[in-house]
């Protein structure tokens, strides 16, 4: 029998692509609410309560109260929006965490989907934390790099309608004024994603984060700079504790050290993980000082296939379905 499955807020990217992904599936049946009813609270309540996993693809505080909303002991809920990602009772939905985590998504009735730039993060910091390669108390920073579509519908429309402008100006051998070049944000170091981000890691004290929007769809990087000497480790020591903890993952890759592929080219590609459930993991070193970076698609592995692998677990499916 298939699973029953609600996608409250279905209209907005993270939830339009969770039901492209679950379109394509057989063993799910997908609950719709009628467009004409779809901010009515009745309505919405009974489909919550009819569904076995509900997606919240909300704003916080509607996500809150769709959660409050919820009777039916058997209805998981997986929020994907920062209302619950701290939350206790909640169970943060990255599998990949740490050991243990795929069997506290199991028995999970309420999961929170990690943020885009947090996923990133955490992939990076948990296994250096762990390992007690970066100090619980280590002043972190980061910088990540992302795709306009992780700022949501505004945003997206924003950039695409600026878009035959910004040919335009390309054409004329100069840029876009504003789009045209990233830019900066989160400049008040108050950016939604950081309380997670430490929760998750196990750091105590808050990284100085620094989040850049780009003139790109999607793809997102965030680079975490090591002073190794300083911190009494090596390169080598690193990438073990990148391999020991993500041996056997499915979606998460550990390049070779240094990669060749890359150092060859001269560039680093934010983009290479589109369209997939993958997050790729990179150590860049010398002997003195590292550069990690952690790469995915903000709209994947970042957002909705996030969910739907988190989804897939709870359910005890195959992990990769329809990813």
């Amino acid at each position: 029998m298939a699973h029953k499955i609600f996608v409250d807020g279905h209209e907005g990217t993270t939830g339009l692509r969770i039901h492209e992904v679950l379109a394509r599936r057989s063993d799910v049946e997908v609950l719709r609410i009628d467009p004409e009813r779809r901010k009515d609270p009745a309505e919405r309540a009974r489909l919550l309560n009819a569904a076995d996993v509900a997606f919240l693809c909300l704003p916080d505080a509607a996500a809150r109260e769709a959660a409050a909303m919820v009777t039916n002991p058997r209805t998981c809920l997986i929020d994907a929006s920062t209302a619950h990602r701290t939350a206790p009772g909640w169970v943060f939905g990255l599998p990949e965490l740490a050991p243990g985590q795929r069997e506290a998504l199991r028995a999970a009735k309420r999961i929170a989907n990690p943020g885009c730039h947090a996923s990133s993060f955490i992939l990076l910091l948990r296994p250096l934390v762990d390992a007690g390669i970066v100090p619980a108390t280590w002043p972190v920073t980061a910088t990540s790099i992302t795709g306009y579509s992780g700022g949501g519908k505004k945003m997206i429309e924003e950039y695409q309608a600026a878009a035959p402008a910004m040919a335009a100006a390309l054409t004329a051998g100069h840029g876009h004024p504003v789009l045209g070049a990233p830019r900066p944000y989160a400049l008040k170091l108050a950016h939604k994603h950081v309380p997670e981000m430490m929760a998750h890691t196990g750091l105590t004290a808050r990284p100085i984060f620094m989040p850049i929007v780009s003139n790109f769809y999607k793809g997102l990087a965030v680079s975490v700079p090591l002073p190794l000497k300083a911190m009494g480790s090596t390169p080598a020591a690193v990438q073990a504790a990148y391999e020991r903890r993500y041996a056997g993952e499915r979606f998460v890759r550990v390049m070779p050290l240094s990669d060749p592929a890359t150092l060859e080219g001269g560039y680093f590609d934010v983009q290479a993980c589109n369209d997939t459930n993958r997050a790729d993991i990179f150590v860049f070193a010398d002997d003195v000082q590292a550069i990690v970076i952690a790469r995915l698609d903000n709209l994947g592995k970042g957002a909705s296939g996030a969910a739907v692998q988190a989804m897939n677990v709870h359910l005890g499916m195959d992990e990769g379905l329809g990813l």
